[in-house]
């Protein structure tokens, strides 16, 4: 089954409740592996960019602290602590 059909699936209400809790927890499985792999892969210093949730803007900065949730990154406009599923490596 592919992503197509899985969101079909879902918009359809074709997937029972016990379903729908299945996918969600594929879902917070992936993302937490995501964060575990941007973690590792990242260190104190590196270059990193990410999309702002509030305006849409592109920020680029470096990699100031490493967290267990959240990475904080300082740019020109100040330090920001960021999701590490965010941030993107330059």
């Amino acid at each position: 089954m592919d992503i197509s059909a899985i969101t079909s699936a879902i918009i359809k209400n074709n997937l029972t409740n016990a379903e729908l809790n299945s996918v969600m927890d594929a879902v917070t499985y992936a993302r937490s592996q995501l964060v575990r792999m941007n973690k590792s892969a990242l260190r104190v210093g590196d270059a990193v960019q990410f999309t702002s949730n509030r305006n849409g803007r592109l920020y680029k900065g470096t990699v100031e602290k490493i967290a267990i949730k959240y990475i904080n990154v300082r740019t020109a406009f100040g330090v920001y602590r960021v999701p590490a599923n965010m941030l993107e490596a330059i």
